[in-house]
Parts: C-alpha cells; sequence; structure tokens
C-alpha cells in the first residue's frame, strides 16, 4: 500500500509540480496515511533536477501545512470545548478519563500553547495532531497560524532541502523519519501505559484488595 501511495505521489508532483505539493501536505495533515516523508523528499528532488525551485517547493509545501492545520483547528473548534466536556462527563470513564484530567490538561495547553504548536509542527505523528487541541481551546487563529508556518517551515525546509542533496536516493530521508516515528511511538507508548497503571488499573486493583490504598496516586 505504502508503495503505491508513493507512486501516486510521484505522479501528483511530476504532473503539478508546486500546487501537487501544496495538495499533497494539505492531505497528509488531514489523511496521515500520505507520509510527508514520501512527498517533501520528493519535491526536493524534482527541485535539485532543475525542474522547479527549492525555495517555491517549501513555500508550497508550508502553504499545504497552513490549509491542512486550518482544517483540523476548525473542525475541532468547530465541536467546541463545551462537547468535548460533555462527551468526557458522561463517557469518559470508560477510558478512565475523568473531567478534572481535561481540566488539566486544558491549563497544561494554555500555558505551553505556543511550544506545543511550534514543537509540535517539528515531531513526526505530533505534526498534524496538534492542531486539534488548539482547535478546542481556540487559540487566537493568527497566533496558531504563524506558530504553524514557523514550525512546518522548519520541518519541510529539512526533509526537502535533504531530499535535493540526496537525489536519487530521496527516498532514504523515509528511512530516518521512520526511526524518528519509532522513538515518538515508543514514547507515546509509555506515557499511555502509564497513565493506563495509574489512572485504570492500580485503583481497580486496590479496590479488589490487591494492592492497599495509600499506594492509589490522586
Amino acid at each position: 500500500m505504502l508503495d503505491d501511495i508513493t507512486t501516486w505521489v510521484t505522479d501528483v508532483v511530476d504532473a503539478l509540480g508546486y500546487g501537487g505539493v501544496a495538495f499533497l501536505i494539505a492531505l497528509e495533515n488531514v489523511f496521515p496515511p500520505i507520509p510527508s516523508e514520501a512527498v517533501l523528499p520528493l519535491a526536493g528532488f524534482v527541485a535539485g533536477r532543475g525542474d522547479a525551485n527549492l525555495l517555491g517547493m517549501i513555500v508550497a509545501a508550508t502553504i499545504g501545512s497552513l490549509v491542512g492545520a486550518w482544517i483540523l483547528y476548525g473542525v475541532s473548534a468547530a465541536i467546541g470545548p463545551e462537547r468535548l466536556r460533555a462527551f468526557i462527563v458522561r463517557w469518559g470513564r470508560w477510558f478512565g478519563v475523568r473531567e478534572h484530567h481535561l481540566d488539566r490538561s486544558e491549563a497544561w495547553f494554555d500555558r505551553r500553547a505556543n511550544a506545543a504548536v511550534l514543537i509540535g509542527r517539528c515531531v513526526p505523528l505530533i505534526r498534524s495532531v496538534v492542531s486539534i487541541p488548539a482547535g478546542f481551546r481556540r487559540m487566537e487563529i493568527v497566533r496558531f497560524s504563524v506558530l504553524t508556518a514557523i514550525g512546518s517551515a522548519m520541518w519541510n525546509t529539512a526533509l526537502i532541502t535533504a531530499g535535493a542533496i540526496l537525489g536519487e536516493r530521496w527516498e532514504e530521508v523515509g528511512d530516518v523519519v521512520g526511526l524518528l516515528q519509532a522513538v515518538v511511538i515508543l514514547v507515546l507508548g509509555a506515557i499511555i501505559a502509564l497513565l493506563a497503571w495509574k489512572h485504570l488499573i492500580r485503583p481497580r486493583l486496590a479496590a479488589a484488595g490487591d494492592l492497599p490504598p495509600d499506594d492509589i496516586s490522586s
């Protein structure tokens, strides 16, 4: 499937150039199976062989990143914090999430919104989803857009430039990004496991008498 997607991406970039890159990156933000590590190095390769301008490819990719981020932001903002809170109150217990957990996460994001959006746009797997909490919290749109553009431009520049340098070997960029994604997955998995133990498993073991109540963290 990935080979088919890569072939399709190659056809789109070859046929549409800058517009194809912008379209694919916007789509990648909303539809993750389209990997940026295929689109961006390929854009760099196309620029490197003289069929496009390197800076033009970076600008096109950054415009696409903004459009995709705005879509996710808009959907999340439309759902809004009230509906999210109502969902957590009604169904959150089935996922081990309580209303006070939502309060903490919202407070954390409000304190670190700038860094979360800026840095998040440079982290595999997090790049797209960081627009969702920003939308839920209805982060000021101009600030969100500027931070998204800066972070996206950094990511796009790195991968497009790498593709231009590697030339015919541009697909090797995906191997490096794959390693980064693996690290991110391991870290996220560890965090999820810790939260599941803290808020789901340990309280239930304590309630069953398998752990002393004092061991339960608040």
